[in-house]
């Protein structure tokens, strides 16, 4: 009888799992991949080394109160293993035919960068910053609802949720609508990526809590983004739990209303675990399939009315030389081909990705030993790629079409060819590229329909009580990015509530 399993390693899980290790709590943390971390690993090819979903994070600086909190959390989880590097300073670079613009922090050089550049839209800017705080209080606001009690979270609707709830179906679209100058538009609302929901549908709150969690700066894992499941997974250990790599939960078992364990398939082996709570880091979609027949049917109707988000493709490319000298640096770059930033990459095979972000993260590691690389992502329909697709359960390995490898190669060409005319300094070094699609998400994660952030950033998400951290079925917490947003530190974060739901304890950690 284990004191918990938790079902994925993701950030979420890993923070589960870690912080119930810390408190002596055997934990059993199963994993359907061969290598942890859920989309904080990292791969290598021919001597290159690559990262699937972290580019940035914040939080993690040296800072007192909220604006340091993820990493005085990691600190206490991973014994201080778990350093930090800062990115550059302005670390966001957005950029459009004949036009540049770098997003320096703390908030107010941003707001002077943008005074400078936008003098004539001062009021206009004003504004915007005030919107921005206003939607991160909603965002706070609609946290605390996913993840209170019921009881306390009635309370806190009752109190503030009309006003989180509206600001829930504002867009940012809406918000951007009331500024004049197409340029300053555009660079308010170009970072939409890391929250993966376009401006037309993208909710305001998500947009201020995600873009303003880099006010105090962004930071990049020194070691790289393997750093995460290489520093949390002791304290697992310690507490006496461990972690299964290969595992595949087939069902959660649930007895008399009551989740008590799983089913676990691993070398064509079934066990049963069984376990006083079970922890979900596998998304909403996929926790449900992972149900007996008829349990919780309430929670399955609402969660149908759900869509998986955007997905993306993304480039990785090996470069040989001083790609410094070349133009590269550790900041992130926007790149859109038009001011219009609200565009989805739709037709890969006829067009030019719209918008892509570009990321060079060797020089954001100072300990990195290997040759120079490049990352670019352009979030794409989903749709695009819907005949290499299955179902969330489906299996991705079982989607054969023989045109997809030729399909594939032929956007990844695409796609290199347009980093080259952005980057022309940069072509004549690249050495490797390998591109990786929807399908290829979809089958190392397990997302629905390859989606880069898990549900689809809409309002209707945020006021749904399909995704609360607690869960109709007793003992079943949900953690990971579906409970509190994208990213990797709203995922941990979930993933710390959960495991304080198991062992209030914890709590008294969550002030550091």
């Amino acid at each position: 009888m284990w004191d918990a399993v938790v079902i994925g390693s993701g950030i979420g899980g890993l923070a589960s799992a870690a912080a119930l290790g810390k408190r002596g709590k055997r934990v059993l943390l199963l994993e359907q991949h061969s290598v942890a971390g859920g989309q904080t690993q990292t791969f290598r090819r021919q001597g290159w080394e690559f990262a699937t979903g972290v580019h940035y994070v914040g939080g993690v600086g040296p800072h007192p109160g909220a604006e340091g909190q993820f990493g005085r959390l990691l600190a206490w989880l991973s014994d201080g293993a778990l350093q930090f590097a800062p990115c550059a300073n302005p670390y966001d670079i957005v950029r459009l035919p004949g036009f540049e613009f770098g997003i320096p922090h703390p908030e107010h050089a941003y707001r002077a960068a943008l005074l400078q550049r936008f003098p004539r839209e001062a009021s206009a800017i004003d504004r915007w910053f005030q919107a921005c705080h206003e939607a991160r209080v909603a965002a706070f606001t609609l946290m605390a609802m996913h993840s209170m009690p019921a009881l306390l979270a009635a309370g806190v609707r009752l109190l503030r949720g009309k006003a989180a709830e509206a600001w829930a179906h504002h867009t940012v679209a809406q918000e951007l609508a009331r500024i004049a100058d197409p340029q300053l538009r555009a660079v308010l609302g170009a970072r939409w990526g890391d929250h993966g929901a376009p401006p037309v549908s993208a909710p305001m709150v998500e947009h201020a809590l995600v873009t303003g969690s880099y006010d105090a700066g962004a930071y990049y894992p020194i070691g790289g983004p393997a750093r995460f499941a290489q520093t949390l997974l002791p304290a697992v250990l310690a507490g006496g739990g461990t972690c299964r790599l290969g595992a595949d939960v087939r069902r959660i078992l649930v007895e008399d209303g009551h989740a008590c364990g799983v089913e676990v398939v691993q070398n064509s082996e079934v066990t049963v675990e069984r376990a006083r709570q079970v922890i979900s880091d596998i998304g909403v979609v996929n926790t449900l399939a992972c149900l007996p027949e008829g349990v919780a049917p309430r929670w399955q109707e609402e969660t149908q009315r759900l869509q998986p988000g955007l997905t993306f493709v993304a480039l990785y490319i090996g470069l040989e030389g001083d790609i410094a000298a070349a133009g590269a640096s550790s900041a992130n770059h926007w790149i859109y081909e038009q001011a219009d930033v609200d565009r989805v990459w739709t037709r890969p095979a006829d067009e030019d990705a719209p918008g892509l972000f570009v990321s060079f993260p060797s020089l954001k590691d100072p300990s990195w030993q290997g040759p120079p690389t490049a990352e670019v992502l352009a979030l794409v329909d989903h749709e695009a790629f819907a005949p290499w697709l299955q179902p969330a359960q489906g299996g991705a390995d079982s989607a054969v079409a023989d045109d997809y490898g030729a399909f594939k190669d032929w956007v990844g060409e695409r796609l290199l060819a347009q980093f080259g005319r952005h980057f022309p300094a940069l072509a004549p070094l690249v050495r490797f590229h390998e591109v990786a699609t929807p399908r290829t998400q979809q089958r190392f994660t397990r997302t629905p329909s390859g989606a880069m952030y898990g549900l689809e950033m809409t309002g209707e998400r945020l006021g749904s009580h399909a995704v609360n951290l607690r869960t109709p079925v007793r003992g079943l917490l949900l953690a990971g990015q579906d409970v509190a947003g994208p990213g990797v530190q709203a995922a941990f974060m979930t993933g710390l509530l959960a495991a304080a739901a198991v062992d209030m304890g914890i709590w008294r950690e969550l002030g550091r």
